[in-house]
């Protein structure tokens, strides 16, 4: 199939039409049948008798080709079947009225049935203003049709092109478990002419998103397939087998004494989770954002992967060695949990000296944020596996560890407190920090004689 429409808006660049687009995607596509909808006796202006709506119908439709402003077809991409939702940008810009919201429940209802998972190709200006508030609440309905498919377990990826404004952003794309955006696209919840005059045009961009993580990343057209394929394949795998641990990387004796496992742990040439992520999986893709407006790359790295001994599909949230920030934690939270809900194990590599502790940390809400991460990790029904790879410092750390389900490298310690901390507090000279370290029994082995962390598992 080839596609056959072009959208303008407002004498704009020209885009391509919901058919070129699954094109681009998918190695071969079927159209969904239409679902019922309408009647002879409908009014030929819509629902609100809106002067000339019918006409504009009738335009768009001759020249784009289409009957409504999505395309809803199933197909494979890159080898992996899914239920797609094709924008129509050309059709009065891609907006939702009551029979898209048709088409949409339709689709969705499908994916259900036949166990595939859904990918919105959007490309929308929002709901459609001349069937009035009949048009605002099929968002509702593309709520709730997207929460039914997410409580049957199956995932939902979504696709931002350009533009991507209105309701259709804020359900259909910034609701999906994966958010991938092509470049320069607009994506915002208000559109170009309903904004204030003085906003800045960049927070409203594909690249704004995910700096704010809003959206995962954004991919170059021609790579779209191949990362699209890659996440589907990723997260139609789930696995009840628990994530192997991971082999230590560095070293290999047991320290000494409390103080030496710190100072290995701190030391800069120890290896750190891009290391252990890179021996333990083929390839990964990864999640970026707390979707509360935050990301931390510096603190946390998350995303699935394929386990390089298994093949199977393994999701990872990792610390790297830094002070974690709240979107670190809730990026994780978000992590575990849609894990959880596709049945994919997890791997948690902690390391941290512990949680940022700073004022903007605070005004973040680190409290909250490390709360439900605890919550996540307490409750997830997928087996997580954790290994302490460096430091493990106070609650920070142990808001990323499995509950009974966590190994440790000889180059790691874990500990309530720093020494250094827990001497201060004790109101002991500097020379008793050595001290301190033994006292607070931080080594691996002393971990296991606690029963806080497991054996070997070799």
């Amino acid at each position: 199939m080839t596609g056959r429409a072009t959208g303008r808006e407002g004498g704009g660049p020209a885009r391509p039409g919901a058919r070129a687009v699954l094109d681009l995607v998918t190695d071969a596509y079927v159209e969904l049948p239409h679902p019922a909808g309408g009647s002879a006796s409908a009014p030929v202006d819509g629902p609100l008798a809106w002067p000339g709506y019918g006409a504009s119908r009738a335009r768009a439709a001759e020249r784009t080709g289409e009957s409504e402003s999505v395309v809803c077809a199933t197909g494979r991409v890159a080898g992996t079947e899914a239920v797609l939702i094709a924008f129509e940008f050309g059709f009065l810009g891609g907006s939702l009225g009551e029979r898209t919201g048709d088409r949409l429940e339709a689709a969705h209802v499908h994916a259900r049935e036949h166990r595939l998972p859904v990918v919105p190709l959007i490309a929308t200006g929002g709901s459609r203003m001349q069937e009035g508030m009949l048009a605002l609440t099929q968002l509702q309905r593309v709520a709730r049709q997207s929460a039914l498919t997410r409580e049957a377990g199956l995932p939902q990826i979504a696709v931002l092109r350009d533009p991507t404004t209105g309701g259709g952003w804020a359900t259909l794309g910034a609701g999906a478990d994966v958010v991938l955006a092509l470049p320069g696209a607009q994506v915002g919840f208000a559109g170009s002419r309903v904004r204030p005059p003085d906003a800045d045009p960049a927070a409203y961009t594909a690249e704004a998103q995910v700096a704010a993580g809003a959206a995962d990343t954004v991919v170059a057209p021609q790579a779209l397939r191949e990362t699209l394929g890659r996440w589907l394949r990723l997260l139609t795998r789930p696995s009840a087998e628990p994530a192997p641990v991971p082999r230590p990387l560095g070293a290999t004796s047991p320290p000494d004494s409390g103080w030496a496992a710190v100072q290995r742990a701190r030391a800069p040439e120890r290896p750190r989770a891009a290391a252990y992520l890179d021996a333990y999986f083929t390839h990964r893709a990864a999640l970026s954002g707390d979707r509360c407006g935050g990301t931390d790359p510096d603190g946390m790295l998350c995303g699935f992967g394929t386990h390089r001994g298994s093949g199977r599909t393994v999701a990872y949230a990792a610390q790297t060695g830094a002070a974690t920030r709240p979107a670190g934690y809730r990026t994780a939270t978000r992590l575990i949990r849609l894990a959880d809900r596709l049945g994919v194990p997890v791997l948690t590599l902690v390391d941290t000296p512990g949680a940022a502790n700073d004022a903007a940390a605070e005004r973040q809400g680190a409290g909250a944020a490390i709360a439900e991460l605890f919550g996540a990790l307490a409750t997830a029904r997928t087996p997580v596996t954790t290994l302490l790879i460096g430091e493990g410092g106070s609650g920070g750390a142990l808001a990323l560890a499995a509950p009974g389900r966590t190994w440790a490298t000889p180059d790691s310690y874990f500990s309530v407190i720093a020494p250094e901390s827990a001497a201060a507090i004790l109101k002991l000279p500097p020379d008793q920090v050595e001290t301190t370290a033994d006292r607070l029994r931080v080594r691996p082995r002393d971990l296991v004689e606690l029963g806080v962390i497991r054996p070997d598992p070799a």
